[in-house]
């Protein structure tokens, strides 16, 4: 949950950094850059990162872990180039509760499928009932606002984000499970993530030319990349434990809180919440609430079943 309040903030903080540069593919890349070079000093300097690092090559040779489970900061990049782009006309708030649809349904699929690390997880009808209360405090949230088409497609960006959230944080979780580190994780994530950016960035260029704005003096502006850090440090180290929906639903619950707070108490023009909003959070939180009773933890045989698999 508290590294779900530290997501709704980076959203702020890509927000705002994506409207000085004028382009939210520039600010995703600045985040998540800084977050690799990081990343690039901690890991080679810790005993453990470098131990993590050898055991990731190893496990890459030996067929252990396949390359499209390292793929998951592809998924991340995009997160970060959306709150760059859509958070300064969305606000937090309606930008969590878009990504909170995507992420509670994708979940599902994914631990029915397995695909994490935890083994394959049930889909009950209190988990069900949670992703689909879900999307109607979307709907609910966003309601007074579908008029706008404009309004319509940013919300639509949030929502896909989502849904490549919960496949992240599924294939993040296997890399740190491989490796024995949290950090090496982390460092892959940052760094499938930057290349993808670096590639969008360069096409930008080629289409729309520099971006309009520049970079900007505050220096709380450049922390995207670190609470990106801790985060994905965290979920990979959680998700093993909890299966992906649960790791999900508690984050949820921390991104809806802090979304709606710094929406209430730092709002930008754009971002004021009013009730239908306010009302859409609070049923997001009901939602989780629902969901999480009806989940289990994923026990040792789950985790070999998986690991087999």
């Amino acid at each position: 949950m508290v590294g779900g309040v530290a997501v709704a903030s980076q959203s702020r903080i890509n927000g705002e950094l994506g409207a000085h540069l004028g382009d939210g593919i520039a600010a995703a890349v600045v985040s998540f850059g800084l977050g690799l070079l990081l990343l690039a000093v901690l890991a080679p300097a810790s005993r453990h990162g470098r131990r993590g690092l050898r055991a990731l090559r190893d496990a890459l040779t030996n067929g252990t872990l396949r390359p499209w489970q390292c793929l998951g900061g592809a998924c991340g990049a995009f997160l970060v180039a959306t709150q760059g782009a859509t958070v300064g006309s969305l606000g937090v708030a309606v930008f969590t509760v878009a990504v909170v649809a995507g992420q509670s349904g994708s979940s599902l699929a994914v631990d029915r499928a397995g695909i994490g690390p935890a083994g394959r997880q049930p889909v009950t009808a209190a988990r069900l009932g949670g992703a689909v209360l879900t999307v109607a405090a979307v709907l609910l949230a966003v309601g007074d606002r579908l008029g706008d088409p404009a309004i319509l497609g940013l919300a639509v960006l949030p929502l896909l984000a989502g849904v490549g959230v919960a496949w992240q944080q599924a294939v993040n979780g296997w890399v740190r499970v491989v490796s024995g580190s949290s950090l090496t994780a982390a460092f892959v994530n940052f760094a499938v993530g930057t290349t993808v950016l670096l590639l969008a960035f360069v096409v930008s260029l080629a289409v729309r030319g520099r971006p309009p704005g520049s970079l900007p003096s505050e220096p709380w502006l450049y922390l995207g990349g670190p609470i990106g850090i801790a985060f994905i440090v965290v979920a990979a180290a959680v998700v093993q434990l909890t299966g992906v929906l649960l790791l999900g639903l508690a984050t949820i619950a921390g991104q809806v809180i802090g979304a709606v707070l710094l929406d209430v108490l730092l709002p930008t023009a754009a971002s004021r919440p009013d009730p239908t909003t306010l009302l859409g959070a609070l049923l997001t939180l009901v939602a989780v609430a629902l969901a999480a009773g009806g989940g289990r933890r994923a026990g040792p045989g789950d985790r070999r079943r998986a690991g087999r698999t």
